[in-house]
């Protein structure tokens, strides 16, 4: 399992927000660049890149601040929020994202997900978000009567290479991730999942380590890592001594 620091861009800056509510953000950096390089320092192997003000809109909004990350590391990137066609997904593509995550379009428009996966084969992660379950959509603004497992199993066999199961309920809250639900859809399904929303100490990366068996292949984590409640470092450490075991 790998252990994932998050990048949020709302307005050009780093940010992270309660519970998806763009009027609940706190700013930890105006320089996203300069703070990708601090994770790269620190070990990480991806960099998970969010453009808030694009997943609201519905197209990308933070594309310089994107590009200044890309620029800054030399580690793989994945990149969400706003992306809803093919041409987007190629222009982010060009411009040196490794991978793309498509998640309102991917419950909107399951066929777009197909032919990105054709077409960009290795290179296409399915975003999905959930309130209480049900997946939430449009920078999680509005929830859908879908659950998280039927929309999954929608994408098998596609040639995805990952799902990024969110609880929204537990995301900047730091109050541990949902394990039992991440658990569930990971068994699911036969594609690899990344947890996300809530980790908040070394135990939460413990706690999904020991569900690695079910397809939780990674965490993100974002508050944790910025408010100093989770050396990334130690998180990275943990996992890549577990590998070595």
């Amino acid at each position: 399992m790998i252990v994932i620091p998050a990048i949020d861009l709302k307005e050009g800056k780093c940010v992270r927000l309660e519970q998806g509510l763009m009027e609940r953000d706190t700013v930890f950096s105006d320089d996203p660049g300069a703070q990708a390089k601090v994770w790269e320092a620190q070990g990480a192997e991806l960099l998970h890149i969010v453009d808030l003000d694009g997943a609201f809109a519905g197209e990308p909004k933070n594309r310089s601040a994107i590009e200044a990350i890309v620029r800054a590391v030399t580690i793989p990137t994945q990149l969400g929020g706003g992306i809803r066609d093919i041409a987007t997904i190629e222009a982010y593509l060009d411009t040196g994202i490794d991978r793309v995550i498509i998640g309102t379009a991917a419950q909107r428009n399951p066929e777009l997900v197909q032919e990105a996966c054709s077409r960009f084969p290795g290179r296409i992660v399915v975003g999905i978000d959930a309130r209480n379950g049900m997946v939430a959509v449009q920078g999680w603004a509005e929830v859908t009567g879908v659950t998280a497992i039927e929309l999954a199993k929608k994408f098998e066999g596609f040639g995805v290479c990952a799902i990024i199961y969110t609880d929204i309920s537990r995301d900047g809250m730091m109050q541990g991730p949902n394990i039992e639900a991440t658990c569930a859809l990971a068994e699911s399904i036969s594609i690899p999942v990344i947890a996300s929303g809530g980790v908040s100490s070394l135990q939460d990366i413990r706690n999904l380590m020991a569900v690695e068996s079910s397809g939780v292949t990674g965490v993100i984590t974002g508050k944790a890592i910025y408010s100093g409640a989770l050396d990334l470092a130690a998180a990275i450490a943990l996992t890549r001594k577990a590998k070595t075991v």
